[in-house]
């Protein structure tokens, strides 16, 4: 597995970067095909965050962590990760044992989406008072062709509250995640208005 550890606002230590590496590493008895891994450690406002990223196949794993203590925080980031291989492990070994390319591959590789994170809190409709607001963040990412179960396992890999994909039954932008009561929501957007099927 290749690996890349960057070290951010934080004197690189080889002490952390061997911590980081072998608790990396220790993702190999639950997956056969881990291919690269990239981890970001940085000091912010007093605070060490551990990034960590885990590219297996067609999936993404990742944990994010902060603490008082570096080495704390890669535990933790590490702990995420395997909790959640845990838990999919036997699913990831089939997904990878009938990897294929879909016919419209190449038409969705061009669908890309754009998350955008605004400075400060506050209800969607504060948004629309303040259309000034900062954008501190943008991440832009490929939306890969799946199914819903499969987008579920994914969002559920980065431990994120949401992901965005292309449902590979409709080809149409998705999107899943976790509802307030516990709950998966699932997002059909369509740029098309499709007809109803009342009085037909």
């Amino acid at each position: 597995m290749q690996m890349n550890i960057t070290f951010r606002h934080i004197d690189p230590i080889d002490s952390l970067k061997n911590y980081a590496r072998e608790k990396v590493e220790r993702v190999n008895k639950y997956l056969d095909k881990a291919t690269e891994a990239h981890v970001v450690l940085s000091l912010e406002r007093h605070l060490h965050h551990a990034d960590i990223s885990i590219h297996s196949g067609t999936f993404l794993l990742r944990g994010k962590e902060r603490s008082e203590d570096m080495y704390a925080s890669i535990d933790l980031a590490m702990d995420k990760i395997e909790k959640q291989l845990k838990r999919y492990k036997e699913k990831l070994k089939h997904h990878h044992g009938r990897e294929r390319v879909h016919h419209r591959q190449e038409y969705v590789e061009q669908m890309k989406v754009r998350h955008r994170v605004f400075e400060g809190h506050g209800a969607a409709e504060q948004l629309v008072e303040q259309p000034a607001q900062k954008i501190v963040k943008t991440n832009e990412f490929l939306a890969h062709p799946m199914g819903i179960e499969e987008a579920i396992m994914q969002m559920d890999l980065m431990n994120n509250d949401f992901y965005v994909f292309t449902n590979s039954t409709t080809m149409e932008m998705n999107v899943v995640y976790h509802r307030k009561d516990g709950t998966i929501g699932l997002i059909e957007a369509s740029g098309v208005e499709k007809k109803s099927l009342v009085g037909s």
